[in-house]
């Protein structure tokens, strides 16, 4: 009985224990509660954690004065109506713009947080999701906070659609889970979406990563899942707001989901 139970664990450290149902799927909130709260903010990652959620998704990227600041666009007009290249302005800067007036009364006042403070409200048994949005000059910076805020490595993940960053961030955190970004475009002659799955795990296998996370858009059945299983990687997808989605991906085999509203998809799909 004991070596079955050995093997059975081994299989699942080697090849993954891949979602057997739609309540096994991990979900991820999406810049935080971002549905109910003003996203990339303490506030949303916050309603994510009381939420439920498995994982919370935000985006970074490094200011002027060399603070990693939580944000998703390269600039602030979006959300504050000050259009400021992010990168270009200091921490006190990005600080005085008002990034949740636009989600409504309650949320004004509300400021653009430092990784270090989300890094804080990580509970026990949870983990974050960090989207770099800009180059991998962050990655030193990215791997002094993983190493000052005093969480487990399996509570943190770096992602990214720069292939460099997650090359990067794996070569200098081997004990964080790093996994590739990519959307998905029709080729004009072949009809065929790229990049292909061949394509993607080879360049997963090359920088040593966890796993790829696509646009949920391009896993129409199950063969990029499988093909992504057979490799021995795991297989994430965003964003997903959608039951009868989230369902049918949980189905094919998908590792976790991404969405704007964790609980709310959660209890549709149960």
């Amino acid at each position: 009985m004991k070596l079955k139970w050995y093997l059975a664990a081994w299989a699942c450290t080697v090849v993954f224990c891949h979602p057997a149902s739609a309540t096994d799927v991990e979900i991820i909130a999406h810049r935080g509660a971002s549905y109910d709260a003003p996203e990339n903010t303490l506030e949303s990652v916050n309603l994510g954690w009381a939420q439920g959620a498995d994982a919370v998704e935000v985006d970074v990227y490094l200011s002027k004065d060399g603070h990693i600041v939580v944000h998703h666009d390269s600039d602030t007009k979006k959300l504050t109506g000050v259009d400021r290249k992010v990168v270009d302005q200091t921490l006190a800067e990005l600080r005085q713009l008002d990034v949740g007036a636009w989600k409504g009364a309650k949320w004004k006042g509300v400021r653009i947080p430092e990784l270090e403070n989300v890094l804080a409200t990580i509970p026990e048994g949870r983990r974050l999701f960090v989207e770099v949005k800009c180059g991998p000059e962050i990655v030193p910076d990215l791997v002094r906070a993983f190493e000052r805020c005093g969480k487990k490595p399996r509570q943190l993940v770096v992602i990214s659609f720069d292939y460099e960053v997650v090359k990067q961030a794996k070569a200098r955190l081997p004990k964080i889970a790093c996994f590739y970004l990519s959307s998905f475009e029709k080729d004009k002659k072949t009809g065929k979406l790229k990049p292909s799955a061949e394509e993607l795990i080879a360049m997963a296998k090359a920088a040593k990563l966890e796993g790829i996370n696509v646009n949920y858009k391009g896993l129409a059945n199950e063969v990029f899942i499988e093909k992504v299983h057979a490799a021995g990687l795991e297989l994430f997808t965003w964003t997903v707001n959608s039951p009868t989605e989230a369902r049918r991906l949980a189905k094919l085999g998908i590792s976790g989901i991404t969405t704007d509203r964790p609980a709310w998809l959660r209890d549709q799909i149960k």
